[in-house]
């Protein structure tokens, strides 16, 4: 059985950790005024702006930290600052007794993709994918990004719409949201916090990395079965991708469709799911519809 944390209200508290890479104080600020504009008290964890080389703390330091506002039952979301790299490190010696018992919203993406799985991999635990402390700092903190995680914590239903692509197969599904940065998803599968992803619909989006790269990362969701029986494919944004001295040959997304092809789902390419402004919060866990149609998409939780 699925379960949804409860959804906050004003007056709840949402607690702010950074369980994997560093991020200066100054960069969270404006996250912390927006959340208090909305009426949220906001607890600071020992991580935000805390330094040890790249991460943001010893790695018992960011499991100290997490585990803390995990278990702590006066706080009712928790918002991973940033991500980067880390969570894997640590994801295993997270103790989950009490988090079961007493959900409560986990917020992130990137590297959080690992957490997101775990969560419901393990728990049935729904989690939130949606932007992080940096994305409220671009002057626009009330685009409908950021909105739509307000939204998505006071438990308004998504409905996004966005224009097709040229490359989008046509079609029509309903299933269980699952899904984030393509990287980690590889990287867990074989691992407990592994995602079972028959009869999902699966999301992905990447940031930084060659096309040869993400063409061996499909290549893996392939051979090990993610891809056979999915009821939907949503291709988010795919970031500052890079190419090799002799060329790949394709756009990132001319490779990712020349392999999905085979499948009879919808699959729609460029949803604003991304390491970039363009980021909508989903539901990982949750039931969604996926209408790819001619020139329209739209991603609807039900």
């Amino acid at each position: 059985m699925t379960i949804i944390p409860p959804y906050l209200k004003p007056g709840d508290t949402i607690g702010i950790v950074c369980p994997s890479g560093y991020m200066p104080a100054e960069k969270y600020q404006t996250c912390i005024e927006t959340l208090t504009e909305w009426g949220f008290k906001v607890k600071v964890g020992k991580t935000p702006g805390h330094h040890f080389h790249y991460f943001s703390g010893t790695d018992e330091e960011r499991l100290n930290d997490l585990q803390q506002m995990m278990d702590n039952k006066n706080i009712n979301a928790i918002l991973c600052a940033r991500g980067g790299y880390g969570m894997g490190r640590i994801i295993d010696k997270l103790d989950f007794s009490k988090f079961k018992h007493h959900p409560k919203w986990i917020i992130g993406f990137s590297d959080i993709t690992i957490l997101h799985c775990h969560l419901f991999s393990n728990f049935k635990i729904v989690s939130l994918h949606a932007p992080m402390a940096a994305a409220f700092n671009d002057g626009e903190f009330k685009n409908e990004y950021i909105q739509s995680l307000h939204e998505a914590l006071l438990g308004k239903k998504a409905d996004y719409k966005t224009n097709g692509n040229i490359l989008d197969q046509q079609g029509k599904a309903k299933g269980i949201l699952v899904g984030g940065n393509l990287s980690l998803l590889v990287n867990v599968i074989g691992t407990r916090s592994d995602i079972n992803t028959k009869n999902k619909i699966l999301f992905i989006e990447e940031i930084g990395e060659y096309i040869y790269g993400v063409d061996r990362m499909m290549y893996q969701l392939k051979r090990s079965g993610k891809l056979d029986d999915l009821k939907g494919l949503i291709i988010g944004r795919f970031s500052d991708m890079k190419d090799t001295t002799i060329p790949f040959g394709k756009t990132v997304e001319e490779a990712i469709k020349d392999l999905v092809k085979e499948y009879n789902y919808p699959v729609c390419f460029g949803f604003p799911v991304s390491h970039e402004k363009e980021n909508y919060a989903l539901k990982i866990g949750v039931k969604y519809k996926l209408n790819v149609g001619n020139g329209l998409v739209e991603v609807r939780e039900v």
